[in-house]
């Protein structure tokens, strides 16, 4: 038995099952359909059979997979019903007892509804209370369920269920609420970003291709994806050409045209054209599976403010007790005592809290960014300095070959021809605009020595071996270190330009002048961030000193440091840390460490890399530089909703408190009163997730 779906008897292209005799004969049948490879699909109710004819090829672990997942589905719907169950139970038991008992109804009658109130009330809470016994048992102190559980029993014991019935009634449409802002984070994330693919196109011997199960591809498989298809894996296209949307991806809403060579991305859609693709990553290990693990995991990293708020409203469930003793022993009425215990600051503290958190984790997410966990919502809330790496975060991270001088002896193409033997296989943005220009003059690039690797020195150069000789590209620096003389060529260039040295054999060769453009959107998300009262924004950069000067001046910002290995960024970072909260963002392998070390390391862009991802708190998918404002407005639009939900919740029931402790109103009045403010503090919080729906994204999260 697997799943608890036991197997009766299987052979080729037929299998029955037994399963549970509850399930909906349509709805079970209809699902099995649907599945690739299933050609029909008959469920007797009665005995609980399940008789499915199939492919020869479909394997039996994937059609119990199937059949669990409607199971999974099927609970899911159920849990949702039961946890409806104690709101309508509590709602109709309440109007009937309210009318029964002001009316002119037998004595007998009456009773009836009493006890059926009761009951109602103690077994629709039965769980709370529960809760609330078992924590003060073992833990020698009470919970916010302690509260509601003594509220309901004093109810009780002064014969009034109505009180009883208003709690759990209400604090469980609370709850509801809660659970539905965090479902709808989650529905969202899904729904965006599911990759909602069955088969795939797979191509076998001599072109031929055959229709699969996506669980059946393998790494190395060549898939063919035709327009309006989603791509269902990681890999690289080998042939055809086309236009794919990668908005759940990269968070770039424009398509963008692919072709032979370049990587594509589970969960795009190819809107045009036609790709055979090379299978580099599935399953669990595409981009787009590592998105929502991660998205799903930020909700359960909990921020200081909800430690905060737990740490409070557990500390009020002794004052709550403390109050109703001195109400009953200063009036010795024991109405306005229970009011003491029904109305308290609980759960408008701790459910506000999380639901404001879990909507704005979702919101981020609808807008490209994910955020790995609350507590960096907190963090951004309180930025006081955001420090931008250079190359790939202020710039395009698309450069250009701006200028190729020459050393005595050589040519511009010995200058690009040899960089680009080194260059060819790096990912880095200088590479690229190598390669590029060698295409552009139709250079033929040279295979490195029995196809030596590069060695890469991280934030200087790299180098490899060609013809038996060493060809080194890199810094000024790192030609000082291998003691390449470099005087000849140093006063032929502009001093604000950014230049790398190419070399071979210990002899300089010539110099390449880079030229990257600064990024659109990068002047309006600095002004923007000044606007929210971040004064320190700083650049990072292992270009020289000229060229991050002029870059800072452009920028206007507060200060720069160039020519900074890894290691000094990190520094840089832990330094400016120590006086306030540091946000950093960067790209590249040489900006992890940096980001490890920041209050809030962010990545940007779709050429980030693996390891500045793992090693950040924030992924913008986008290269969107605005969306860093943004996520700092929005970071602290939740916080200032949070303090409004603890202004809130203390004022209304501490008025409430007071008004049942002079006996201005009754213990039902003060439990409505209490929940309906819980639930107004908990629907100010979810409005982060609903607002701004069919209005422009950006001005929602400015003004929301």
């Amino acid at each position: 038995m697997v799943f608890g779906i036991k197997v009766a008897h299987s052979l080729p292209g037929r299998t029955r099952f037994y399963m549970p005799k509850q399930l909906e004969i349509s709805h079970i049948e209809t699902w099995l359909r649907s599945f690739p490879g299933v050609y029909s699909a008959s469920y007797n109710q009665v005995t609980g059979s399940l008789l499915i004819y199939h492919h020869i090829t479909l394997s039996l672990y994937n059609l119990k997979s199937f059949i669990y997942k409607y199971k999974h589905t099927l609970k899911q719907a159920t849990y949702s019903w039961k946890k409806a169950i104690p709101i309508l139970a509590c709602g109709t038991i309440f109007l009937v007892n309210w009318y029964l008992q002001r009316s002119s109804y037998p004595a007998i009658v009456k009773a009836v509804s009493y006890w059926l109130s009761t009951l109602t009330a103690i077994s629709t809470s039965y769980e709370v209370i529960k809760d609330g016994i078992v924590h003060v048992l073992k833990e020698q102190r009470g919970n916010a369920n302690t509260l509601t559980a003594a509220s309901i029993f004093a109810s009780l014991y002064m014969k009034n269920p109505g009180s009883a019935l208003i709690i759990t009634l209400m604090s469980t449409i609370s709850e509801l609420l809660t659970d539905y802002t965090s479902e709808q984070t989650k529905h969202y994330i899904h729904s965006v970003l599911k990759l909602d693919v069955s088969y795939a196109w797979r191509v076998k011997e001599k072109g031929v291709e055959e229709k699969v199960l996506v669980e059946d591809i393998q790494v190395g498989d060549q898939i063919v994806v035709f327009t309006g298809e989603k791509i269902p894996v990681d890999g690289i296209i080998i042939e055809g050409n086309g236009t794919a949307d990668e908005a759940s991806i990269t968070g770039e809403y424009m398509p963008r045209e692919v072709s032979g060579g370049d990587n594509v991305y589970a969960g795009s859609v190819l809107q045009s054209g036609h790709l055979t693709v090379t299978v580099e990553k599935i399953g669990e290990d595409t981009s787009l599976s590592k998105i929502i693990k991660l998205l799903e995991e930020a909700q359960d990293k909990r921020a200081p403010i909800q430690n905060i708020a737990d740490t409070v409203a557990e500390k009020m469930v002794p004052v709550s007790f403390g109050l109703a003793l001195l109400t009953f022993f200063f009036t010795r009425n024991l109405n306005r005592a229970m009011s003491m215990l029904v109305i308290d600051f609980i759960c408008g503290i701790k459910l506000s809290t999380a639901t404001a958190l879990y909507a704005s984790i979702g919101r981020a997410a609808k807008e490209g960014a994910i955020v790995k966990g609350s507590d960096h919502i907190e963090k951004m809330s309180k930025l006081n300095t955001v420090i931008l790496d250079k190359t790939g975060t202020i710039t395009e991270g698309a450069p250009v070959v701006q200028q190729v001088i020459a050393a005595e002896g050589f040519n511009q193409e010995d200058v690009i021809r040899l960089a680009a033997a080194a260059e060819k296989n790096s990912t880095h943005p200088i590479a690229d605009a190598i390669i590029k220009q060698a295409k552009d003059w139709n250079i033929l690039i040279p295979i490195r020595d029995n196809n030596t690797q590069v060695e890469t020195t991280v934030g200087k150069g790299i180098s490899t071996w060609l013809n038996g000789k060493k060809v080194v590209v890199g810094s000024l620096r790192f030609m000082n270190e291998l003691k390449i003389k470099t005087t000849t060529l140093l006063q032929q260039m502009q001093n604000d330009e950014n230049v790398i040295y190419v070399a071979y054999d210990q002899t300089l060769v010539g110099v390449v002048s880079i030229f990257d453009k600064i990024r659109s959107g990068m002047h309006r998300a600095v002004h923007n961030l000044r606007h929210q009262g971040i004064n320190d924004i700083i650049m990072l950069t292992g270009d020289k000193r000229t060229v991050a000067r002029e870059m800072a001046r452009r920028l206007k910002l507060n200060w720069y440091h160039a020519e900074a290995l890894p290691e000094d960024k990190a520094s840089y970072v832990k330094r400016y840390g120590r006086t306030g909260t540091v946000m950093m963002v960067g790209d590249g392998i040489n900006d992890a460490p940096a980001l490890a070390h920041a209050h809030v390391g962010v990545t940007m862009g779709a050429k980030r890399t693996d390891i500045a991802s793992e090693a950040s708190d924030v992924i913008i998918t986008s290269d969107n530089p605005e969306m860093l404002s943004e996520l700092v407005g929005l970071s602290r639009k939740t916080m200032n909703i949070i303090k409004q939900n603890f202004v809130a919740t203390f004022a209304i029931n501490g008025i409430a408190i007071l008004f049942g402790a002079l006996g201005i109103f009754s213990p039902i009045v003060g439990a409505a009163i209490h929940n309906a403010a819980t639930i107004g503090v908990v629907i100010n919080s979810a409005r982060i997730l609903w607002l701004g729906r069919e209005s422009n994204e950006s001005q929602i999260l400015r003004s929301a």
